[in-house]
């Protein structure tokens, strides 16, 4: 029997959301993927529309978390970070980088910091700065179109988009470090939306998939954890970045159709059963 894998997911746990580490253990989990969580701060919800939130942040457990299991002698075949609260667990989570990742480690880096052409509340271009060193640091990094353009320095451009346009960002994007690129919030169309994916040396290619009104909070979350999850299972790039747009967008529809709030996260659970049998082709 091959060995079971081992990713080390960094982000924060909000209880309601449906976004971070409630995202990600259970469908990089449904992958068949060991997640070894590091939580950065433990809150009532996500942050997104909604108010009276409880925030504990555990920057300082960071550092003897990762002492710990580096004295555990414990290996990670992917380190998946998300959202960083601060540019100091940023430069944590570089020294984590550094000390855990062989040859066989793959990182990847969800820079989330910023949407809809506006950076969070609490961050600046500083903290854009620092997150474009712990990009230097990654294999895959799965920016949206806003983070993009902070992460290169750029103005944001409103939607829709060009595949020069695009082309050109994901090359700027490479000249970053790393090996692959997914851009999500890619769309030509104004009833459409999906992602980018391209590789070094490599053309790139894109995923559509319906647009539905409103703003559903944890996409991004569920998004990157399904990509994470289907590479780790030994897709390519590519397939995986399909899997992960299918499975978003069912989680959306299913949403939408239910007319539930979507502040409190989407509905993805009922298609963990169609990701695990996706994986398996």
């Amino acid at each position: 029997m091959n060995r079971q894998k081992r990713v080390a997911a960094i982000h924060d746990v909000s209880g309601i959301g449906k976004c971070s580490l409630t995202a990600a253990i259970p469908i990089i989990s449904a992958a068949g993927i060991e997640t070894a969580v590091m939580p950065t701060a433990v809150l009532s919800t996500h942050t997104g529309d909604i108010t009276g939130f409880t925030y504990r942040d555990l920057t300082s457990d960071l550092p003897a978390f990762a002492a710990h299991w580096k004295s555990l002698g414990i290996h990670f075949d992917g380190i998946y970070s998300g959202f960083l609260g601060s540019a100091e667990q940023i430069d944590i989570v570089c020294s984590f980088v550094d000390d855990f990742k062989s040859n066989e480690t793959v990182v990847v880096v969800d820079p989330a910091m910023a949407d809809g052409g506006k950076m969070y509340k609490t961050f600046d271009r500083a903290f854009a700065d620092e997150m474009t060193a712990l990009c230097r640091k990654a294999d895959i990094i799965v920016p949206n179109m806003t983070e993009a353009a902070f992460l290169l320095g750029e103005d944001y451009a409103e939607p829709p988009y060009t595949e020069e346009y695009i082309g050109a960002l994901m090359q700027k994007l490479l000249c970053l470090g790393p090996e692959m690129i997914v851009l999500t919030g890619v769309s030509f169309a104004p009833d459409e939306i999906g992602c980018a994916v391209c590789r070094k040396g490599e053309k790139t290619q894109y995923f559509f998939s319906e647009k539905y009104p409103g703003t559903y909070y944890g996409t991004g979350d569920i998004f990157a954890s399904a990509l994470t999850g289907a590479y780790m299972r030994g897709k390519d790039i590519f397939e995986s970045a399909h899997i992960a747009l299918d499975f978003t967008f069912s989680a959306i529809g299913r949403t939408f159709k239910a007319k539930t709030d979507p502040r409190l996260g989407v509905n993805f659970e009922q298609g963990l059963g169609n990701y695990i049998k996706s994986l398996e082709g």
